[in-house]
């Protein structure tokens, strides 16, 4: 499913929400948030964390960010006058680059010898790119032709990878036909599994995926099922496990900080510029312990009940980044070309 056809398709989701008094921060009408969170996950909103000059390093959709191996923060976007953007993690500026990435969607970090590497998907393009942090192009992955899956490449619109220790990578064609493609580090295909269908094993918007090791003998892949509000757990050669509901919550890709699990969750309103969405993070038994922005997790005889926005300050979360020190930066897609927002742990 593309944005638009989600867009369209989700609920109307403004149960429980409010708006609260707007402060005036660097010249412009901010909503004052207070604290966001529950529990031991608790942030303050730190305002313009990142933003630049936008006639000298512009946005357009903030797509995804990590953290590399020196502590710097670096984003994707698909604003192609630079789809790179690093900071420090003050918010200032180190480098950009990147001019050819018009889809550029999923943004991972790959060790190999202690170097780091990037994957980016691009859905325009229909293809995914391993690169050094310089963006040097060090493999080039087209559809996965000579399969029963696709016939032509417009049906492959990857939107996320995850890589395991041992270089093996999977790619999540979350806009396409929602197969989850298994290669080695050589990028030779392995498996296919996922795609669409009724059962449980299949999915709705497979937008993102990684790989889940807290459990270290025996690791596994979460993949979001966005339009089915639900994280689906596999095994590393592709054989459905479960499904973890999170009802309310269309999430984007799943980012595992020690023993949490952390989601950025898009809600729709019928209009793209009107600000929505929320964090959700879950413990290391895959209960939502925290939604920043959103409201308290409750369980009812072991059910998660549905979670909605509470204050209007995201607009189209699309990922959370989080640091070493167990701070959140949020970017966001859609948000009228706005650099991400960063949540203080407290």
């Amino acid at each position: 499913m593309d944005k638009r056809s989600f867009i369209k398709k989700t609920a109307l989701a403004t149960a429980g929400m409010i708006t609260l008094p707007n402060i005036i921060i660097a010249g412009k009408t901010r909503p004052q948030t207070g604290i966001l969170g529950h529990g031991s996950h608790k942030y303050r909103v730190v305002y313009d964390w990142g933003v630049q000059d936008v006639s000298k390093i512009p946005v357009k959709d903030c797509h995804e960010m990590i953290q590399d191996s020196r502590g710097r923060l670096v984003l994707l976007t698909n604003e192609t006058k630079n789809n790179v953007i690093i900071y420090d993690r003050s918010g200032k500026v180190l480098k950009t680059w990147g001019t050819e990435y018009p889809g550029a969607h999923g943004l991972t970090l790959a060790k190999e010898n202690e170097e780091d590497f990037l994957f980016i998907t691009d859905q325009e393009r229909h293809q995914v790119f391993k690169t050094d942090l310089d963006g040097e192009v060090l493999m080039t992955l087209d559809f996965p032709q000579g399969t029963d899956h696709y016939q032509s490449p417009d049906q492959y619109k990857p939107t996320e990878v995850t890589v395991t220790p041992n270089g093996d990578f999977y790619v999540a064609d979350g806009y396409g036909e929602q197969h989850i493609m298994h290669y080695n580090h050589k990028g030779e295909l392995l498996n296919i599994f996922g795609g669409r269908g009724e059962g449980p094993e299949y999915f709705d918007n497979a937008h993102g995926i990684c790989y889940d090791d807290r459990d270290k003998a025996n690791p596994i892949l979460l993949i979001t099922a966005r339009q089915q509000n639900a994280v689906k757990r596999y095994t590393l050669t592709g054989e459905y496990m479960d499904t973890i509901a999170l009802p309310g919550a269309s999430i984007c890709r799943p980012v595992i900080d020690e023993d949490n699990v952390y989601f950025a969750v898009i809600v729709s309103h019928g209009r793209w510029s009107m600000p929505s969405g929320f964090v959700c993070i879950l413990d290391k038994d895959n209960k939502v312990i925290s939604n920043p922005g959103g409201s308290i997790p409750i369980y009812d005889q072991g059910e998660l009940q549905k979670m909605h926005q509470t204050i209007m300050l995201f607009t189209h979360p699309h990922d959370v980044c989080v640091d070493q020190d167990k701070n959140i930066y949020v970017p966001q897609w859609n948000s009228g070309q706005t650099y991400p927002i960063k949540l203080e742990r407290i």
